[in-house]
């Protein structure tokens, strides 16, 4: 197993072909996919044809970026995944992280995202992180703040662009998220100013 990170109760590791059944797994939950989807599970092909090898392709390009399978260290058990990957912005990268319903509400996504942050900013160089999601999804959004992230826009996602690349269907992601988006952003000043002073 390459474990990528471990904190006081997570182990994020990297994902493996043989993961593709967590994936299936996680996407099928409607509460899940409530804000990704509109509830809709992604087929089972698409993980396997498109999203999974897209996911080991980062780890071949050696820059710690990427996608990380969530373990809970206790059990053992698979908790979901967060993203910590490259946007088009040089020296800037977006967190995400998707959570089985059961990890809910244990402040494991906060957990997960600061232990990225925290060695994108200390060990890889990252001078901005960003992160988004719909502006319904209250849980998500309480997260970003926590990690002291500040809102810095609101913009409206194209059907296409809701569609995630022909995986889901357009007309129903169009129907399905009405509002807005909201985008969050943490950038390295700030987070130094976050840190505790030494003793």
């Amino acid at each position: 197993m390459h474990v990528y990170l471990e904190t006081e109760r997570l182990i994020l590791r990297r994902f493996t072909p043989e993961d593709v059944e967590l994936l299936v797994e996680l996407d099928a939950d409607p509460e899940v996919m409530r804000y990704l989807s509109g509830g809709q599970p992604t087929p089972r092909e698409a993980i396997e044809r498109d999203i999974m090898p897209a996911w080991l392709r980062h780890y071949e390009r050696g820059n710690d970026l990427g996608f990380w399978a969530a373990i809970e260290k206790e059990s053992g058990a698979f908790l979901g995944w967060f993203h910590f990957r490259p946007t088009d912005e040089a020296g800037e990268v977006e967190l995400g992280y998707r959570l089985r319903r059961a990890a809910w509400g244990k402040g494991y996504a906060t957990e997960g995202s600061q232990a990225l942050i925290d060695k994108g900013f200390r060990e890889l160089g990252i001078q901005r992180v960003v992160a988004s999601t719909y502006q319904d999804n209250v849980g998500s959004r309480r997260v970003m703040e926590k990690l002291g992230m500040t809102h810095v826009r609101t913009f409206r996602m194209s059907p296409e662009e809701l569609s995630e690349d022909g995986i889901y269907d357009p007309v129903m992601s169009a129907a399905a998220f009405p509002g807005d988006d909201v985008e969050y952003a943490l950038d390295r000043a700030d987070w130094e100013r976050q840190q505790p002073l030494p003793l």
